[in-house]
């Protein structure tokens, strides 16, 4: 690969790469679909799938689609009015509740905090270092992925080399992409010290047991208690949370994901009194709408507004009763 490749492979994130590759792959040879193809076939590729496939899932494959035909320079069939048409009219045919994480409450994160909190001192009684290393890097990654409310990809894609932690006060990471940094400016993200649950203090427990310099700062611990060289996979986060969240007991944990964690610091954030723009401004939202997807509103907080409004008939005066 010559440097130009090499730099059109770093313009584009991993999982982009793969999951297009992917559709691409089951359009020509699980559908035995030809490519270049025609608006025609892009429509009855979608009717073919309609009750299979979700639409997130549709709207994927026709962006995969879009991108091969630009790239090898044919005209995009899937930009079609008729495309659209078809693709507006699976929406309505087969709409469902979109599927969303489970979100991680504050109260949650403390039980997993004080559970991985006995177990590594266990480990430590028990002079398990590949325990104590597995449950190390665990409180680190859940407590700075809720308190950051980071992503998967932010949190794998985390080195060393550019985390500063100051003991006391807080932390400072620079990432240089993420999902919502289309240009690849890069960010810093800043998270303070806190008395409890406290990430800072998780991250610097983490990267000093693990002797950690440089490179990835959360990777693969293998079963001889060895901090592999290669940083964990994002696609690998929810297989290890969920894999956690059972052994700590918690009910429904396949219903948690890596979004989870965001979605709770969302959560608690909104009902500790943060402005959305704040809140915005915090984890890294461009617009309202993705922000207000991972807003959840509690059926406790909506019958408190409703009570609240209630309690001033009380001081109506009551209906004289007929004679």
């Amino acid at each position: 690969m010559d440097r130009v490749e090499q730099y059109l492979a770093a313009a584009e994130r991993e999982n982009t790469r793969r999951s297009y590759a992917a559709a691409v792959r089951h359009f020509e040879v699980e559908w035995r679909g030809l490519l270049p193809t025609t608006t025609d076939e892009i429509c009855r590729y979608l009717a073919d799938h309609a009750n299979s496939l979700a639409i997130n899932t549709l709207r994927q494959r026709l962006a995969a689609l879009s991108r091969w035909h630009v790239d090898h320079g044919f005209a995009d069939p899937t930009k079609a009015p008729k495309v659209r048409k078809v693709f507006k009219g699976i929406r309505s045919v087969h709409a469902v509740a979109e599927k969303r994480a489970r979100p991680l409450e504050i109260e949650v994160v403390q039980r997993i905090d004080q559970w991985l909190d006995q177990r590594m001192d266990e480990a430590k009684t028990l002079q398990d270092q590949g325990a104590l290393l597995r449950h190390t890097r665990n409180r680190s990654l859940l407590l700075l992925g809720f308190w950051r409310g980071f992503r998967s990809d932010e949190l794998v894609n985390l080195r060393v080399e550019n985390v500063q932690i100051t003991p006391g006060e807080g932390l400072v990471c620079f990432l240089g992409s993420s999902k919502t940094d289309r240009q690849s400016l890069g960010r810093h993200y800043s998270c303070p010290a806190l008395s409890q649950l406290c990430p800072v203090t998780a991250c610097q427990a983490w990267l000093s047991l693990a002797d950690l310099t440089q490179g990835p700062v959360y990777r693969k611990i293998d079963r001889w208690g060895r901090v592999g060289q290669q940083g964990l996979n994002a696609d690998s986060l929810i297989p290890l949370l969920r894999s956690l969240f059972r052994d700590v007991g918690l009910e429904g944990s396949e219903e948690y994901s890596s979004h989870s964690m965001r979605r709770g610091f969302a959560t608690w954030a909104r009902d500790s009194g943060w402005d959305l723009k704040s809140l915005m401004a915090y984890v890294g939202w461009k617009d309202v709408k993705s922000a207000m997807r991972y807003l959840d509103v509690s059926d406790a907080s909506v019958r408190a507004k409703f009570e609240s409004s209630l309690a001033s008939l009380a001081s109506l005066p009551a209906l004289a009763k007929d004679s």
